[in-house]
């Protein structure tokens, strides 16, 4: 392996697919999972990385996005999906679209059984609302993966989501008095 592919992260591939694809909106709910993204979208010119209290308020901020001319991505947790579901269908109705990037709870070796139940069940959530969902469990995967959502996005006018698996994200580790993951 080269010292190129050891420090290589995936979260580069997404933020470059989303630069290429001129997308200048980033709404999100704060998360481990997408820290490394979010803070390159905050230091980034081309880019406005907006900060929202809950992942409904990130859909609604990414319609008007749109509607004032710019392309927009949502980076949320699996466990924030639920929130969404009712304002999806704004999206529907209008043919808005939207990439969204869901780092993944509830699967690959979680120790918070709170978790469980929506990383268990995003993919369903999602489809019965009518996003296009596609699945990452490699990060050799990521950059074609994420490429393709994106395009399906804004050439059907339509909703996408990359499921980022946690086996990818790497699942979170918390002994008493200290919190970290082990993959972030």
């Amino acid at each position: 392996m080269t010292d190129a592919e050891m420090t290589h992260d995936w979260r580069d591939d997404i933020f470059e697919a989303l630069v290429n694809a001129g997308i200048k909106q980033i709404a999100y709910v704060p998360d481990a999972g997408h820290k490394k993204l979010i803070e390159r979208a905050h230091a980034a010119n081309e880019m406005r990385a907006i900060s929202v209290t809950t992942e409904e308020d990130a859909v609604a901020c990414l319609a008007g996005a749109w509607l004032g001319g710019d392309k927009g991505a949502l980076l949320m947790q699996s466990s924030g999906v639920g929130n969404t579901i009712n304002m999806l269908s704004l999206m529907t109705t209008c043919r808005f679209p939207m990439p969204m990037f869901v780092t993944m709870r509830g699967e690959w070796g979680e120790f918070n059984s709170w978790q469980m139940p929506m990383g268990g069940t995003t993919q369903a959530h999602f489809e019965l609302a009518g996003v296009k969902c596609y699945r990452v469990e490699r990060a050799e995967d990521v950059a074609d993966t994420v490429r393709a959502a994106i395009d399906q996005a804004y050439n059907g006018d339509c909703m996408t989501a990359v499921l980022l698996a946690q086996k990818l994200v790497g699942t979170k580790k918390f002994a008493a008095g200290s919190a970290g993951d082990n993959k972030q």
